[in-house]
């Protein structure tokens, strides 16, 4: 069964990151970048990895708005 993938990419120049990762797995996320970041073979750096945490913070606080709007709809009376 194939579960739902979220992604953040990042256009840097003419390259292209993309990291894919479950939910609930975005601390695993956050390791990736920083095991990109220190990684000297690849030109991703510690701003890219903080441009990205930013992206999925902004993400994750989405999602939870939604969520939050979604209850707030269920527990409202009907007219």
């Amino acid at each position: 069964m194939n579960s739902i993938k979220r992604q953040l990419v990042l256009n840097k120049g003419a390259e292209k990151f993309i990291f894919r990762y479950e939910p609930g797995h975005e601390d695993d996320l956050l390791d990736a970048l920083i095991a990109n970041a220190k990684d000297s073979r690849t030109t991703l750096d510690w701003f890219d990895a903080a441009v990205l945490s930013f992206k999925l913070t902004q993400s994750l606080i989405g999602q939870a708005d939604q969520l939050l709007g979604e209850n707030y709809d269920a527990q409202m009376p009907a007219n």
